[in-house]
């Protein structure tokens, strides 16, 4: 699987305590805390915005047995006639597949310690399933929940070697440890650790560093009030920062607070004092930075969760539909409905991630194992964060409510979009990095994009809604091309997809445009794969063929692509081979084969295609002989919002030099026949958000140069076009008699939206519905329109 070079785990941060600021703090209580909290939350915000993070998953409690007798344990058990010593395949599936119904992303796997160490009961179950360890059955369970259901595995299967890491990151997408301490005190006789060999900090110092070395995204943290101090826990912060100093591995520190539990030896100790939990956070906030993220299980607390918040945290962490907290059975996981809820009162926003987190996900080559990355892109969004919700491109599933995954209180915008939202609708020109904060706005910043993108849409053209009534018209899908994305295409013999390979000639074209004149249409849109016998002439001959019949049809056609490859096959610059396609009567050209103007992206999705450069120079060459074009994107597949904002620049630049961008149409990848993503090596297309988004930044970061904003209602479906219409776009594209490519995709809206349909949906929003031309202006042969009564 070939994958985008992302930038590596942020450095150390420069704003984090040295060793003796952290050891002076030890003392902080009262007031000096609520500083300290301050300051740690200022630092979370610098890292993480609005956001709180959280992980749909599901407990699999593999064996409840151990060879550790830690004091405060009641997840380790016994050997016992009532309780198989292992779960069963069976048994993991069953799990399992319920978690994938009910919308969770990962399996976390959790049991003992090498219990086949103390217990002969263990050793006699694994060997009757094939195994000698523990591990080598933990590694068969997660590949076969991968493998059947698509969970993505996250293992804390206790002290590991080198050989056992390498094991499970083929099978896992994180793994983890808790340190809990590093006080050798603790594993004394009477301390809580005593009995457990597994829980000298040395042995799981050294299973973190083994992780670091083999790349393996990693978990770890404290267990606080079981008998530390604060200098302790310093000590392990300190020594948990050195190890991500030096390999950039530690995806998440959590802090935990103990509670004592019936029928341990620590009963009837107290539990940790909640000022000692938010010193602790706030500790580990500002000796790691902003970027680290930082956790507090959420059920560990009782009543508010927003101090956990003020003290620095950026995470809850794992929460179950499905399965208890087997670690700490007495305490249930809150209804996400009801965390998004708190979250929200804190003025933060919950949105769902995945076992590994987004710059782990991002740099997929570095950091996960080839069998896992195809589970974790199908499963990721555009940031590396869950992909949430069950709508895809062009497929049938209604339009949610909203852009945001839960109802949102009045929450104050952040600072940094309302500068951006600011800068864009007095004219500046964006930044690629402004762009991509835009493209990622969440919660009430997303919600602002898109009014601010409408408000300005009303004022750059009004309330009119235009549409063409045109049709597309395919004269082949044979292709000499290889694009990853494309289900349009076929080989000479290949029909093992949704339509036969076919052909046809300039008779045909003709027959088709007068069927389309027939029905109203005043643009044809002529477009085909690159079959290998083509020429310029097939090009020129087709227009020519549809021009003679036709002479006032609008002929929008031939791709940037289709016209390189035409000057190509007659030995002719671009721009005179666009003087002979304008004098056979090319009128237009369409901005398809853009899909990503960024050559990171094109080398994996399209790799023998255009390049950016030689796209962009065409339609420079043919705005310089009066030929306008439209502007094209096709996103939600490989691409990342910096991509996307490099697209959209380039794009305006362009245009700042020449002018003829008519307009500018998102296209959402849409995932279900396409090659790339049935290979797992593709998203499956943007979310909700992220399409609807895309539509209101594009209006923010093109304005003023291209005032016209399409949205395909093929791609997004009626609801989701009608969304895109009230975030900044004006247009909502045309009948598309005969659309075949979006079809050959997996859409499935229907290859026709009737006209009289259009202006429904249009006045059904308190819009005004125009019939236009190509170039937006009236149509010559539609008296009955809306802009050709206005001009009688």
């Amino acid at each position: 699987m070939n994958e985008i070079g992302h930038k590596p785990i942020l450095p150390a941060p420069v704003e984090r305590l040295s060793p003796p600021s952290a050891y002076a703090m030890a003392d902080v209580d009262g007031a000096e805390l609520t500083a300290l909290m301050g300051e740690a939350a200022r630092l979370r915000d610098l890292g993480h915005g609005d956001l709180i993070t959280y992980s749909r998953n599901v407990f699999i409690p593999l064996t409840h047995l151990c060879r550790d007798v830690c004091h405060y344990c009641t997840f380790a058990e016994t050997p016992n006639d009532d309780r198989p010593a292992f779960m069963s395949p069976d048994a993991v599936l069953r799990v399992a597949r319920d978690a994938a119904a009910a919308g969770c992303t990962e399996a976390l796997f959790t049991l003992g310690d090498k219990p086949e160490l103390r217990y002969a009961r263990a050793r006699r179950a694994l060997a009757d399933m094939g195994h000698a360890t523990t591990l080598s059955y933990l590694a068969e369970m997660a590949a076969l929940v991968q493998r059947e259901t698509g969970l993505l595995a996250h293992v804390n299967p206790g002290v590991l070697t080198r050989d056992d890491m390498q094991m499970l990151r083929r099978v896992s997408v994180s793994q983890g440890l808790m340190l809990e301490s590093l006080s050798e005190r603790l594993c004394q006789r009477g301390g809580p650790h005593f009995g457990s060999p597994d829980k000298h900090p040395a042995a799981r110092l050294e299973t973190v560093r083994l992780a670091g070395e083999l790349s393996v995204p990693f978990t770890s943290g404290l267990l606080i009030g079981i008998g530390e101090t604060r200098a302790e826990r310093i000590d392990a912060l300190l020594a948990l920062r050195d190890l991500h100093d030096a390999h950039g591995h530690i995806q998440e520190l959590i802090i935990q607070n103990f509670k004592p539990k019936p029928g341990t030896r620590m009963a009837d100790a107290a539990p940790a004092d909640f000022d000692e939990l938010l010193w602790t956070i706030a500790a580990a906030r500002l000796l790691f930075g902003p970027v680290m993220n930082i956790q507090a299980p959420p059920n560990l607390t009782d009543g508010d969760l927003a101090p956990l918040i003020a003290a620095g945290i950026n995470d809850w962490g794992g929460v179950s539909p499905l399965t208890p907290d087997y670690v700490n059975p007495e305490a249930p996981w809150p209804a996400v409905t009801a965390l998004a809820e708190q979250t929200a009162a804190a003025g933060k926003v919950l949105v769902e991630r995945l076992a590994v987190y987004p710059p782990y996900a991002r740099d997929a080559q570095t950091w996960l194992d080839a069998d896992t990355r195809g589970a974790v892109m199908r499963h990721g969004d555009a940031d590396g964060l869950a992909r949430t919700g069950t709508w895809f491109a062009g497929a049938t599933t209604p339009a949610p409510d909203g852009i945001n995954d839960f109802p949102l209180p009045a929450i104050a915008t952040e600072r940094t979009t309302d500068a951006i939202l600011d800068r864009a609708t007095g004219g500046a020109d964006l930044s690629e990095s402004e762009v991509s904060h835009l493209l990622s706005a969440r919660g009430p910043a997303a919600e602002r994009v898109c009014d601010t993108a409408d408000q300005l849409r009303r004022q750059v053209v009004g309330d009119e809604v235009t549409y063409v009534v045109n049709c597309n018209i395919n004269y082949t899908n044979i292709c000499t091309y290889h694009c990853a994305f494309c289900a349009f295409s076929k080989g000479r013999a290949k029909d093992e997809f949704r339509d036969r390979p076919y052909l046809r000639g300039a008779d045909d074209v003709v027959a088709l445009a007068a069927e389309a004149v027939a029905r109203g249409a005043t643009e044809v849109c002529l477009q085909g794969g690159i079959h290998p016998s083509y020429t310029g002439d097939t090009y020129l001959g087709h227009a020519a063929a549809v021009h003679a019949a036709f002479p006032d049809l609008h002929i929008h056609g031939f791709s940037p692509l289709e016209i390189w490859h035409g000057a190509e096959t007659l030995g002719l610059p671009v721009a005179e081979f666009l003087i002979r396609m304008k004098a056979a009567g090319l009128r237009s050209l369409p901005g398809t084969a853009a899909e990503i103007l960024d050559d990171e992206v094109r080398a994996i999705i399209c790799p023998d295609k255009l390049t950016t450069d030689i796209w962009l120079d065409i339609m420079a060459a043919a705005h310089g002989v009066g030929l306008p074009t439209t502007a094209t994107i096709m996103f939600g597949h490989v691409e990342g919002p910096h991509h996307v904002a490099r697209h959209l620049l380039r794009l305006r630049q362009l245009q700042q030099r020449t002018g003829g961008f008519t307009e500018f149409v998102p296209l959402p990848f849409v995932h279900m026949e396409s090659p790339i993503a049935l290979k797992n090596q593709a998203r499956r297309g943007p979310t909700y958000r992220e399409a609807v988004l895309m539509h209101a930044v594009a209006r923010l970061a093109l304005h003023p140069h291209i005032p016209n904003i399409q949205t395909s209602w093929v791609k997004m479906g009626l609801g989701g076009a009608e969304a895109c219409l009230r975030a900044g776009a004006n247009d909502l594209g045309g009948v598309l008699m005969k659309e075949s490519i979006s079809r050959a995709a997996g859409a499935a809206h229907g290859q026709e939206f009737e006209a009289g349909d259009m202006r429904a949906l249009i006045t059904g929003m308190g819009r005004q519905p125009r019939q236009r031309s190509t170039d937006y202006g009236c149509p010559s042969n539609s008296a009955a329109s809306p802009c050709a009564a206005a001009a009688m």
